[in-house]
């Protein structure tokens, strides 16, 4: 159906009074809608953390990424966050690349803190069976990012931190690490720019089974 445009009615008319009254009607409806979304819209402390460039401290996170790394076992199954992981034999830490542990990632992103516990079922290097739950949650309850670089040293304009959390499973130990990429203030090396940033692998937990 068209819309028509109909002639404005007169100066002083009753019609032109009712239309002013539905008008400031509105007004002030739209007004009072306008205020509660903007209260609405203001984020609590939690949900604010980290959003941006650091303005508080200590560090905290909201999400986390996972990974897994593994040595000296025979096999393994690990379930996290809905998503299962799995391999077969591994040799020893000392007989692959020194800097293997360090380069280890994570590859599962952006996961809400906190799922249920790790299930991990794995063999070790004697093909021993074992299984233990490691509660990422409880080891982290305090969602502070663990960082080694001196508070100094780090840059307010950090970008939002989402850690990665690297779970290793070592022959019967396994070890839950966390990396944060922090921005620094001035490069490590004076002459390399790119060394303005550390993201250091940090050990949070450790058990032998």
């Amino acid at each position: 159906m068209a819309h028509r445009i109909g002639r404005p009615p007169r100066e002083g008319s009753p019609a032109q009074g009712i239309a002013t009254a539905i008008f400031a009607a509105a007004l002030t409806t739209t007004g009072c809608q306008g205020m509660a979304m903007t209260q609405d819209s203001v984020p609590t402390a939690s949900d604010s953390a980290q959003l941006g460039p650091l303005t508080e401290w200590p560090l905290r996170f909201l999400r986390h990424n996972f990974g897994i790394t593994t040595y000296a076992l025979q096999e393994y199954t690990v379930v996290y966050a809905d998503r299962p992981y799995s391999g077969g034999p591994r040799p020893a830490r000392e007989d692959v690349h020194p800097n293997s542990l360090n380069a280890s990632g994570a590859g599962h992103l952006m996961i809400r803190n906190f799922p249920p516990p790790a299930v991990v079922k794995w063999k070790s290097r004697d093909g021993t069976p074992l299984e233990a739950d490691v509660d990422i949650g409880e080891i982290f309850r305090d969602e502070l990012v663990l960082y080694e670089a001196p508070r100094e040293e780090i840059s307010d304009r950090t970008p939002m931190v989402n850690p990665d959390i690297v779970m290793e499973i070592n022959d019967r130990t396994i070890n839950v690490y966390m990396r944060a990429y922090l921005s620094l203030k001035a490069p490590r090396i004076p002459d390399n720019r790119y060394s303005n940033s550390r993201n250091d692998l940090v050990l949070a937990w450790s058990r032998t089974y």
